[in-house]
């Protein structure tokens, strides 16, 4: 058998770029913004995760090009070795601090995050205990590490409890969850996880990438929004979410971060964030820190568009994120819809199996702290038109 024959096999991807529905690889032509230049139109933008709209921040861009000018455009290097800015201990440093965390270590994205932190702290003879709908990241970080993984029922606390008392006394265990599930909206079970963590003797890990920025005190995240910071054991994060940028982070206690630091393969065997990419997250940081109002603004942008799409009859998932997904169930049903949105101006993103249930696809839209009313208006105008008509 040919190893390339998969590659010229009939697919839907085929399938549905010859029915012109392919909804992937839109080329922008200007800034992440509230409204952009995608392949020559203007589109109203409700499909990225500039949750504070700090892309466009003069304060980070102007970081970002003051670190170019000072350090060059990279690293070339890992962190061991001649890869560590004291840009990066700036960094690591000052989101410790707003974390209420002992230490923090950065990653080069948010999904080698996730690969470095789990494949370094759980091991043979250990468990890891995942939600099941966890970011793909989460998934091949249980699979890069030795230990044993089971998927336990979307915030199904039976569930996880069954699982616990399954592996109790034979292992380590460290459940592992999102915060904010970055499909649905819908934030982790977080008081119950770390009640059954405490009764079996579990580590709590929550990935915070649709969290930070969004959610808790000053956009702490979902730790701090159930007042539940200590209990957590580790946060991981991204920067190319609310804080404009590229690169993620792990936050735990000093000692727990020193031996992801020397343990972790993908940490250790990797360049460092870019000097501009650090300088950038690093600026957007301070523009959170200095204005706590931001994720405020954020949820009152967002619930405003839920109440829009209600009342236009909109059947959407309730969450009090900024995700605002749509049902549209059917794949077809949802490509097609996706498409004439996008023509009509605006830009969000479809969320088809495996990242849903066969028959549970979505409209994904999520909004920013930089929108206006007036325009999510227009936008949801749009948005209800093409669904409620067919």
């Amino acid at each position: 058998m040919d190893l390339f024959e998969k590659c010229y096999a009939p697919s839907l991807v085929k399938e549905v770029k010859e029915k012109g529905i392919y909804p992937y690889f839109h080329a922008l032509e200007s800034r992440q913004d509230t409204e952009v230049i995608m392949e020559g139109k203007r589109r109203i933008m409700l499909g990225s995760n500039n949750y504070l709209g700090l892309t466009v921040h003069p304060a980070v861009i102007e970081a970002g090009v003051k670190a170019v000018e000072k350090y060059g455009t990279g690293c070339s290097g890992s962190r061991f070795l001649n890869g560590t800015l004291n840009l990066h201990l700036e960094l690591e440093a000052e989101l410790a601090k707003f974390l209420r965390k002992g230490a923090v270590t950065t990653f080069s994205t948010g999904f080698q995050s996730n690969l470095g932190i789990i494949s370094a702290i759980a091991g043979h003879g250990d468990y890891i205990l995942c939600d099941r709908e966890n970011h793909a990241s989460i998934y091949d970080g249980c699979r890069l590490s030795y230990a044993r993984t089971y998927v336990y029922k979307h915030s199904d606390m039976e569930d996880l409890e069954r699982l616990l008392i399954s592996c109790e006394g034979k292992g380590g265990i460290l459940i592992v969850t999102d915060g904010v599930f970055s499909m649905s909206g819908d934030i982790c079970r977080l008081p119950e996880i770390v009640r059954l963590a405490k009764k079996y003797g579990a580590r709590v890990m929550v990935d915070d990438a649709h969290g930070l920025g969004v959610l808790g005190e000053g956009g702490r995240g979902t730790a701090s929004y159930f007042g539940l910071e200590a209990e957590t054991d580790i946060y991981m994060g991204t920067f190319s979410k609310s804080l404009a940028s590229l690169g993620g982070y792990m936050a735990a206690d000093e000692e727990v971060v020193d031996y992801v630091r020397h343990a972790s393969r993908p940490f250790i065997f990797s360049a460092s964030i870019t000097p501009a990419s650090c300088a950038t997250a690093l600026a957007a940081l301070r523009v959170l820190e200095d204005d706590p109002e931001l994720p405020v603004r954020l949820g009152r942008l967002a619930d405003h568009a839920r109440r829009g799409l209600k009342a236009a009859g909109v059947k959407i998932i309730e969450s009090p994120t900024p995700i605002v997904p749509i049902y549209t169930d059917d794949v077809y049903n949802t490509l097609e819809k996706s498409r004439e949105i996008y023509d009509r101006g605006v830009y969000l993103n479809p969320v088809l199996p495996p990242a849903c249930p066969e028959g549970g696809c979505l409209l994904r839209t999520s909004y920013m702290a930089s929108l206006t009313e007036p325009l999510i208006d227009e936008a949801v105008g749009i948005i209800a038109s093409v669904i409620t008509n067919g």
